[in-house]
């Protein structure tokens, strides 16, 4: 019985190919180059069309040794059974640690591996799975030497109750490498490499501080581009602000409202969801007396900054120059985690979808303007995923300076009430390695919150040396009925909307 309907769905789709084939050629001919010929069905299409009728006529029943599921797909057919099922990949938990003031804030004497633990552990507590089960725990981060993070990473996963088979390692892309990490783990787990992973993010910049290529290849003066990647970060939001004409007081305004949704967001506790509180310490500067401390709270926000006060302050990086301290993201500590793993999986573990992982992009761009990255990334992930930009109900665009935020809102025309609505780095903070991880958590609570009205969601970010980075993610709940159905015996893997 089974390799009969494993034959029978592969003729189908045979069929289905050399129907295209025909309809492509005469629209071809007729030059209807207007035209869109019929697509080929998707995943739910053809599980709609073709797949579940024919479980509707399965005789075997939930209790059979021999199921509907394992009669369509055979044992180890992850092909068969991805697409009958729709096995996405799904965030079934996304925590992060306040963030804080490199140098001066919350975590100034606390250590990086002590912040990733504290995720970590928070991971496996609230979610109660077993950590032997975690294929792997990816990382990313971007200050500190690979090796050394690299083994502060372990130590970290250790510390937080993963037994030592579970592997670790570390990844950079600069700023995005916290989403870099979420996305290598989501293909790993559709390859199926493991089912289970966890993504995380890492940066203590007071521990690691940003630096300068010391050894420059004398080769860079011949190509212009690749000496612009040594251009300091803040040069390149200069360029921008010019390029593009973006005005000082674009930049400032968009300051402002970061810090007052940051502001209203933790007011309202909105952030209560996604932080996990650190115990750790504070040394006083003066005494020397070290104090206990429970860190909650992002620290960096400005409830009463304001337009006036921002006017005030000198261009940080140029003479006569548009971007300042109060119109850049913060320099900061914290960490964050992503839990992720199959649908099914999650499924049969009880456990509730906070977001479906759908697509990520990462693009390359000009380095000398390397804050336009999310305007080339955003579309492309988008368009990745199947989706129109009117699609996207909120976006999440990491604030490294304002003259590139404001910048790509303004070029993709994006709707600024949909944007960043609990505020950004300028006020959260930007600890780089941190941030994608970061910007997952609040982007699918935020999600969650508003509910049937907001389903789809974006994350991106520039890259430093002329990148950028984007993830289009689903709310959980959409599939809500199938991920969290505990009877996996009643054969109820297909989403509500296939059914």
């Amino acid at each position: 019985m089974r390799l009969r309907v494993v034959g029978w769905i592969e003729r189908e789709r045979e069929r289905e190919r050399e129907s295209l084939e025909v309809e492509e050629q005469l629209l071809i001919k007729k030059e209807r180059g207007r035209r869109k010929w019929r697509k080929p069905l998707t995943d739910r299409e053809f599980c709609c069309n073709i797949c579940y009728p024919l479980l509707q006529f399965s005789h075997h029943t939930p209790d059979s040794s021999l199921s509907p599921s394992i009669c369509l797909a055979g044992d180890g057919a992850a092909y068969h059974r991805a697409a009958a099922f729709g096995d996405d990949i799904v965030v079934v938990a996304a925590y992060r640690t306040a963030i804080c003031k490199s140098k001066r804030g919350g975590f100034k004497d606390t250590l990086p591996d002590d912040l990733l633990a504290t995720v970590l552990k928070a991971l496996i507590d609230r979610t109660n799975l077993n950590p032997a089960e975690v294929g792997d725990i990816v990382v990313g981060t971007v200050l500190a030497p690979g090796s050394l993070r690299g083994i502060e990473c372990r130590m970290a996963a250790l510390y937080a109750g993963f037994p030592d088979s579970v592997p670790v390692r570390t990844v950079n892309r600069q700023c995005s490498s916290g989403l870099q990490a979420v996305a290598d783990v989501a293909a790993f787990i559709k390859a199926g490499y493991y089912d289970i992973g966890i993504a995380a993010g890492l940066e203590s910049m007071t521990v690691d501080t940003m630096g300068t290529v010391q050894i420059v290849n004398p080769k860079v003066e011949r190509f212009s581009q690749a000496r612009d990647c040594l251009l300091p970060m803040g040069v390149t939001s200069e360029n921008v602000a010019e390029r593009f004409g973006v005005t000082r007081e674009e930049q400032d305004q968009a300051a402002v409202v970061s810090h007052q949704r940051a502001a209203a967001a933790a007011a309202s506790g909105k952030f209560k969801a996604e932080i996990i509180p650190v115990l750790t310490k504070i040394v006083d500067p003066a005494t020397g007396e070290v104090k206990p401390v429970t860190i909650s709270v992002d620290d960096g926000i400005r409830p009463n900054t304001n337009m006036k006060d921002l006017a005030k302050l000198k261009p940080a990086f140029k003479k006569n120059g548009t971007t300042t301290a109060g119109n850049a993201s913060q320099v900061s500590d914290g960490a964050g985690a992503v839990l992720l793993m199959k649908r099914s999986l999650a499924m049969q573990k009880g456990l509730s979808i906070l977001g479906v992982f759908r697509s990520f992009a990462a693009v390359g761009v000009d380095p000398g303007v390397m804050g336009i990255g999310p305007a080339v990334a955003i579309p492309a992930a988008v368009k990745s995923a199947g989706l129109e930009l009117s699609d996207i109900d909120l976006f999440e665009i990491n604030e490294a300076f304002a003259s590139q935020f404001v910048y790509c809102c303004k070029k993709l025309d994006l709707d600024r009430e949909k944007v960043n609505v609990n505020g950004g780095a300028m006020a959260l903070g930007h600890p780089l390695g941190a941030t994608g991880a970061r910007c997952v958590a609040t982007l699918l609570n935020e999600m969650k919150r508003r509910g049937k009205d907001c389903r789809f969601g974006v994350i991106s970010m520039c890259i430093g040396s002329g990148m950028g980075a984007a993830a289009v993610l689903e709310r959980g709940d959409c599939v809500d009925d199938l991920c969290n159905a505990r009877a996996v015996g009643e054969n109820n893997f297909l989403s509500k909307d296939v059914m």
